[in-house]
């Protein structure tokens, strides 16, 4: 990468590091801000097991069962493998995007949708963001030092391969468009405003905040990641019951990705 880029990426993830640690000490770590602890807006989510189990396999089946109805769609048309890639992953997000809806329309009644209020969110969103950067970069290098240290591989994510080596605006576009906008849009109504919003009442607040966290981390199936992006639900579950809207966790999910995929543009190797 050429020195001017390099020394860019560098300068920005810092700044964005050191913005994040000035939030991270104002809003949760200082002597203020720990004696403050306004009643979290978040409402609970009062519905029986059998209706959130429902909502679970709805979108569970929606995201297995397009996927495979793409597949023979995406041989008839002799699609590339990258382009083929991109379709599967499209259907997976659409199909439990799909399935959310089918619960939605289905059972508004007894399970109100949660508040979007998305002008509302994009300062909270974005402060967010910055609060986990530090969080994420920390947790990251501690936790491929273990993953080395135990001889275990430390590869990159698929994505990183997929940006490096496409040539096609049209398909970068649409990757792009399902990182930045539909992966934070689906998997924040299923990790946060679903399984978190449900277990927040009903188990030990760490447990809470970890198992949504820890599906998050599973769902990306990428071992150097895992930690990193437990945190990063975490801090996402966290902003959501902060501002009881999930509009928040979606800001801040989709500026996470679209950082990550700018990282990858300048920076492959760091990413």
């Amino acid at each position: 990468m050429p020195a001017p880029l390099s020394v860019f990426a560098t300068a920005l993830e810092l700044t964005l590091v050191f913005a994040g640690l000035v939030l991270l000490w104002r809003l949760a770590l200082s002597p203020a801000a720990r004696a403050h602890h306004p009643p979290a807006p978040l409402a609970p989510w009062d519905t029986p097991p059998s209706d959130f189990f429902l909502f679970l396999w709805l979108a569970i089946c929606g995201g297995l069962v397009l996927p495979v109805v793409a597949q023979p769609a995406a041989r008839a048309l002799a699609l590339d493998a990258q382009t083929k890639l991109i379709l599967v992953n499209a259907a997976f997000q659409g199909g439990m995007l799909a399935g959310i809806a089918v619960y939605q329309v289905c059972f508004h009644r007894r399970a109100p949708r949660p508040p979007l209020a998305l002008g509302s969110a994009l300062l909270p969103g974005a402060a967010a963001f910055l609060l986990s950067l530090p969080l994420v970069v920390l947790v990251g290098l501690a936790w491929t030092g273990l993953l080395k240290l135990c001889g275990l591989p430390v590869e990159p994510q698929d994505a990183v391969g997929f940006f490096t080596r496409t040539q096609s605006p049209v398909l970068i576009t649409a990757m792009i468009a399902l990182a930045a906008i539909i992966a934070p849009i689906t998997e924040e109504l299923i990790f946060r405003a679903g399984i978190f919003r449900y277990a927040r009442t009903r188990l030990p607040r760490w447990a809470a905040l970890l198992l949504p966290a820890c599906l998050f981390a599973a769902l990306h199936n990428h071992l150097a990641s895992f930690a990193p992006l437990v945190v990063l639900g975490i801090v996402f579950s966290l902003a959501y019951e902060r501002t009881g809207r999930i509009a928040t966790a979606m800001v801040a999910h989709a500026l996470f990705n679209s950082y990550s995929v700018l990282r990858i543009f300048i920076d492959p190797p760091a990413s």
